[in-house]
């Protein structure tokens, strides 16, 4: 796993992109655990980003990393792809999506400027 940090903005790389759009992305993913959020919530993050199907393990009933970094008001992004082309610390990250009242989740564009 790569972690991609710039200021308060962690992604992290962890290379599960690659089995987008068959069963095994749904199975067995990498995830954060609840001290890693912990530790993201302590480093005063703004947006967390995972190129998995979720950032908490699905296996049981309960999402602690969700709820440690959404009650920090801590964004998250899933389903990243392609994050390993971005292999300088010069970029910008963008995740644009509509502004709708009533939703807790929605899907984003998300993209990457870089700068040489």
């Amino acid at each position: 796993m790569t972690l991609l940090w710039k200021e308060k903005l962690f992604l992290f790389n962890t290379g599960w992109d690659q089995y987008w759009n068959t069963n095994q992305y749904l199975e067995n993913h990498p995830y954060l655990i609840e001290k890693a959020a912990q530790y993201l919530g302590d480093k005063r993050a703004s947006l967390v980003g995972i190129d998995s199907v979720n950032i908490d393990d699905t296996s049981g009933k309960v999402c602690p990393v969700h709820t440690t970094l959404l009650a920090r008001e801590i964004l998250i992004i899933e389903h990243l792809c392609n994050l390993k082309e971005i292999s300088t610390e010069n970029f910008l990250f963008y995740a644009v999506a509509p502004t709708i009242k009533g939703f807790g989740t929605f899907p984003v564009r998300a993209f990457v400027e870089v700068s040489n």
